[in-house]
């Protein structure tokens, strides 16, 4: 990524930075803002290191992976596992960061971990190309198919504005917790393919969604009660542009970032941010992201929030 435009990214995503004379990026870990109590962090932004290395700095920062998982919970993963799609081309999530969050869910006591994603390809090419089925499984997770109804049940979203109700995968309704794992990229129809965006994988009529507002159905989707305990944005390598597929790896942009917060609006208007200055989307294209606000899921004011900036 060239390095006026990445420095011009962590500006407006609101991440001070500085360059040392042999020209190194270093960022400023300083808070912009405090919690009502002055000790919690709302958001964790990781810059230039790998994957899991990049998660086990930000979790740290949020008090570890022992917070959100207990002895005995029963944790489903969600990735984008959408497309038959090698990781370099950036269409799903990156497999190290899949295979960093489930070793700490087990670490922190977790008794099971499930992985799915209902794909948009044929699902055994998604899981074994994108490498996180591989990833998964080495690390012990067990990994549960998306593409057939019967994974799936009906159940109410009474804040939903034009979604009223959904069926949702078992892996999330019957799970103590789940954590959302979405990679920051383009989206034709959404603009941007975040967190929020990343709950389509969860329901099995999508086509409900293209047919019925786009925009606002992701929103409403995310009004659900079994909110993701976690939201950890991949921006490893951010698909820039022919998303959210992908065509080739000129559409990507090694970008080393990572995102995560519990609120799911505010780490969405962070990665949006950062996006926007590797390719021109404003913010206000990404409407599901304010809409998520007006149904009160998050907030988009991130001066309000204490944000934790981490330079690895």
């Amino acid at each position: 990524m060239d390095r006026r435009k990445f420095l011009g990214a962590l500006a407006v995503a609101g991440v001070a930075a500085t360059i040392k004379a042999n020209g190194a990026m270093h960022l400023m870990s300083q808070n912009l803002g405090t919690s009502a109590d002055g000790t919690s962090v709302d958001l964790v932004a990781v810059m230039g290191g790998e994957p899991g290395a990049m998660f086990q700095r930000a979790i740290s920062e949020m008090g570890g992976m022992q917070k959100f998982v207990k002895k005995g919970f029963k944790v489903a993963v969600k990735p984008n596992i959408g497309w038959d799609r090698a990781p370099e081309l950036a269409g799903n999530t990156n497999p190290e960061l899949i295979a960093e969050i489930i070793k700490q869910c087990f670490d922190a006591g977790a008794s099971e971990v499930l992985v799915f994603d209902n794909t948009c390809d044929d699902w055994v090419k998604c899981y074994k190309n994108s490498g996180i089925e591989d990833a998964a499984k080495k690390a012990g997770a067990k990994v549960m198919p998306g593409h057939q109804e019967s994974y799936y049940r009906q159940v109410s979203i009474p804040k939903g504005i034009v979604l009223k109700e959904a069926k949702i995968h078992e892996a999330i309704l019957d799970s103590d917790v789940w954590i959302n794992v979405p990679v920051l990229k383009h989206h034709g129809g959404a603009r941007l393919s975040i967190s929020m965006k990343n709950h389509m994988g969860i329901v099995w009529d999508r086509r409900f969604f293209h047919r019925n507002d786009l925009q606002q159905c992701i929103a409403d989707v995310c009004s659900l009660d079994k909110k993701a305990v976690l939201n950890v944005v991949d921006a490893y390598r951010t698909l820039k542009t022919n998303g959210p597929r992908g065509k080739s790896e000129a559409d990507v942009v090694l970008t080393k970032s990572l995102f995560l917060s519990q609120d799911i609006v505010a780490v969405d208007t962070a990665a949006a941010k950062f996006f926007g200055q590797i390719e021109d989307i404003p913010l206000d294209h990404v409407k599901h992201i304010e809409n998520g606000q007006k149904l009160n899921i998050g907030s988009m004011d991130l001066e309000k929030m204490n944000i934790k900036r981490i330079q690895i």
